[in-house]
């Protein structure tokens, strides 16, 4: 069996092999669970103070060997399933087939025992890093006084984590020579006790002998006509969630003001998804092939207009995080014209065909599509007219600062 982890998952597994992560030798279980929620330590009362899971598919057993690979689909650990509990959450010891070599920076990656033998027995000054160092003067007084090498470790998960490696990297031109830079893939914790504590277990790790955190990075997004943003059309087929998605893409490009990317469902199908059939599962990775594509549009300020059915509530989630998880915005659209009013027009003879059994698995006939409860605007087609529903989105995006 294999399985592809999510990133937070990928960035433990990749500490769980370096020794970052010591004394852990895999992902834990239930009774660790419990314990380290209960009192901050391993079942065996080892001090630990942060929950590392992982959770695989429900056809796992506990026996099985589960190779964990990175997003390129290279192989990276087998894990040994220990535990396995019906929602997935999967215990067990992982066995490294290899140094990770995804991800940014990747040749800046050192193990712990790399490092502490780079230090060769000199005292450690560890600096854990989520963003840049304003003062250096601290860190530079106390490597005097301890008579210490500097060790900067960027804790770099996420869509911030480069950003933060090149803050390292800038600092250590104004550090004392011989300071090092090893970046981290440390994902934060949600309780600034327990993300500090987990830091302090990763400095030690390498070769600590003080530790000073970084300050939390102030966050400060920029104005909205300046982010990223993804318009998401979702609605029946003939629903008129196309046309409404096209004239919404020309109003922009008559605007002038922003760069646009459109994705509809129809040429997405024959292009980037050709050869997925109108299974749920190839319905939901079409999707999910739209909303990565939207997502990378708008991570570097485009603004991506999306036009699929999109008939499930969850799929439509997991979009949404995709494109927030890389710092842009998300507006849904639901263009919720009636079924009849759908059938009337009826443009491609689809839903004649589906009615008469020729196609199967049919949003609105022979498969549901989910109303969402969290769409941003709602529009029915049925008596508006197509400049009148431009309009309404591009008021919304006014309001919302998205365009000037």
């Amino acid at each position: 069996m294999e399985h592809t982890p999510d990133a937070r998952e990928l960035a433990d597994l990749e500490l769980l092999l370096s020794g970052a992560f010591q004394p852990l030798t895999g992902f834990l279980g239930h009774d660790d669970l419990h314990s380290v929620a209960e009192r901050g330590t391993l079942a065996d009362g080892t001090p630990w103070p942060a929950p590392v899971t992982l959770r695989l598919p429900a056809d796992a057993s506990p026996g099985d060997e589960v190779t964990l690979l990175d997003p390129e689909g290279v192989p990276l650990a087998v894990l040994t399933v220990t535990e396995h509990e019906p929602d997935g959450l999967t215990a067990g010891p992982v066995r490294s087939l290899g140094a990770p070599e995804h991800g940014p920076f990747a040749r800046l990656h050192r193990t712990p025992a790399q490092v502490r033998e780079a230090l060769g027995g000199r005292p450690a000054l560890v600096v854990t890093m989520r963003g840049p160092l304003d003062d250096l003067t601290e860190i530079i007084a106390t490597a005097k006084e301890l008579d210490a090498v500097i060790v900067l470790l960027p804790l770099s998960y996420g869509e911030p984590g480069p950003s933060v490696v090149r803050a390292a990297l800038r600092a250590r031109d104004h550090l004392p020579e011989g300071t090092l830079v090893v970046p981290v893939p440390l994902a934060p914790r949600e309780e600034p006790e327990i993300d500090l504590e987990l830091r302090e277990h990763v400095a030690t790790a390498y070769g600590a002998t003080e530790h000073l955190a970084g300050p939390e990075p102030v966050s400060i997004p920029g104005p909205p006509h300046r982010r990223g943003l993804v318009v998401f059309f979702t609605g029946l087929s003939g629903s008129g969630k196309s046309t409404v998605a096209r004239g919404l893409r020309d109003a922009l490009l008559e605007l002038g003001t922003r760069t646009v990317t459109y994705l509809d469902g129809d040429v997405v199908r024959a292009l980037l998804s050709k050869g997925l059939t109108f299974s749920k599962a190839d319905r939901d990775l079409n999707i999910r092939r739209i909303g990565f594509v939207a997502a990378e549009a708008a991570r570097h300020g485009g603004l991506a207009i999306c036009a699929p059915i999109a008939p499930y509530e969850a799929t439509r989630a997991e979009v949404r995080e995709m494109v927030e998880s890389v710092g842009a915005d998300f507006l849904l659209v639901h263009v919720s014209t009636p079924l009849e009013e759908c059938e009337r027009r009826d443009r491609k003879g689809l839903y004649a065909k589906a009615r008469a059994g020729l196609i199967p698995e049919f949003t609105g006939i022979s498969d549901p599509y989910e109303q969402p409860d969290d769409a941003d605007l709602v529009i029915d087609t049925t008596h508006l007219s197509i400049e009148a529903a431009v309009a309404q989105v591009m008021g919304a995006l006014r309001s919302g600062g998205w365009v000037r």
